[in-house]
Protein backbone atom coordinates (compact mmCIF):
# COMPACT_ATOMS: atom_id res chain seq x y z
CA UNK A 1 0.00 0.00 0.00
CA UNK A 2 1.53 3.29 -1.02
CA UNK A 3 1.23 6.69 0.65
CA UNK A 4 -1.69 7.86 -1.52
CA UNK A 5 -3.76 4.78 -0.63
CA UNK A 6 -3.01 5.22 3.05
CA UNK A 7 -4.08 8.89 2.95
CA UNK A 8 -7.28 7.92 1.10
CA UNK A 9 -8.16 5.26 3.66
CA UNK A 10 -7.45 7.59 6.58
CA UNK A 11 -9.58 10.29 4.97
CA UNK A 12 -12.38 7.80 4.33
CA UNK A 13 -12.33 6.58 7.94
CA UNK A 14 -12.35 10.15 9.26
CA UNK A 15 -15.25 11.08 6.98
CA UNK A 16 -17.28 8.07 8.11
CA UNK A 17 -16.50 8.95 11.72
CA UNK A 18 -17.60 12.55 11.19
CA UNK A 19 -20.81 11.81 9.33
CA UNK A 20 -21.71 8.35 10.60
CA UNK A 21 -23.22 9.41 13.91
CA UNK A 22 -25.27 12.32 12.51
CA UNK A 23 -26.53 10.06 9.73
CA UNK A 24 -27.59 7.33 12.15
CA UNK A 25 -29.24 9.92 14.40
CA UNK A 26 -31.13 11.45 11.48
CA UNK A 27 -32.44 8.06 10.34
CA UNK A 28 -33.49 7.17 13.90
CA UNK A 29 -35.37 10.45 14.35
CA UNK A 30 -37.00 10.13 10.92
CA UNK A 31 -38.30 6.67 11.73
CA UNK A 32 -39.49 7.77 15.16
CA UNK A 33 -41.33 10.80 13.78
CA UNK A 34 -42.82 8.69 11.01
CA UNK A 35 -44.54 6.48 13.59
CA UNK A 36 -45.91 9.53 15.44
CA UNK A 37 -47.19 11.01 12.17
CA UNK A 38 -49.01 7.76 11.43
CA UNK A 39 -50.65 7.85 14.87
CA UNK A 40 -51.70 11.48 14.37
CA UNK A 41 -53.10 10.68 10.93
CA UNK A 42 -55.22 7.89 12.41
CA UNK A 43 -56.44 10.20 15.20
CA UNK A 44 -57.43 12.90 12.71
CA UNK A 45 -59.25 10.34 10.58
CA UNK A 46 -61.16 9.08 13.63
CA UNK A 47 -62.01 12.62 14.65
CA UNK A 48 -63.31 13.34 11.15
CA UNK A 49 -65.57 10.29 11.32
CA UNK A 50 -66.92 11.31 14.75
CA UNK A 51 -67.67 14.83 13.52
CA UNK A 52 -69.38 13.52 10.37
CA UNK A 53 -71.51 11.05 12.39
CA UNK A 54 -72.49 13.75 14.85
CA UNK A 55 -73.76 16.06 12.10
CA UNK A 56 -76.20 13.41 10.82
Amino acid sequence: MDSADRVFIETLITTIGDFGFPLVLAVYLLLRFEKKIEILTEAISTLKEVINNREK
